[in-house]
């Protein structure tokens, strides 16, 4: 499983409680389409930070970085790069 998928299958499970794919779109709205609040923001972060083993720092907890699963995907690339 790729880490877009497990981060996808992450929030399908725990903020739509589903396991349907097609349920959640690469570019979708995490944060306009009503999926995650702000407190579901700190747990899908928590999720990111005990799956790959990073700190994510308070500046860095942005909807750019947060919104999307693609823009959830190049924040860790850039992350885990180093």
């Amino acid at each position: 499983m790729t880490r877009r998928q497990q981060i996808k299958q992450f929030i399908l499970g725990n903020f739509l409680f589903t396991d349907d794919d097609n349920a959640l779109a690469d570019d979708t709205s995490l944060i306009q389409q009503g999926i995650v609040d702000s407190t579901g923001i700190l747990e899908l972060i928590g999720f990111i930070e005990e799956t790959w083993s990073i700190q994510v720092p308070p500046q860095d907890m942005t909807p750019a970085n947060f919104d999307s699963l693609g823009s959830i995907d190049r924040y860790l690339d850039g992350r885990l790069a180093g």
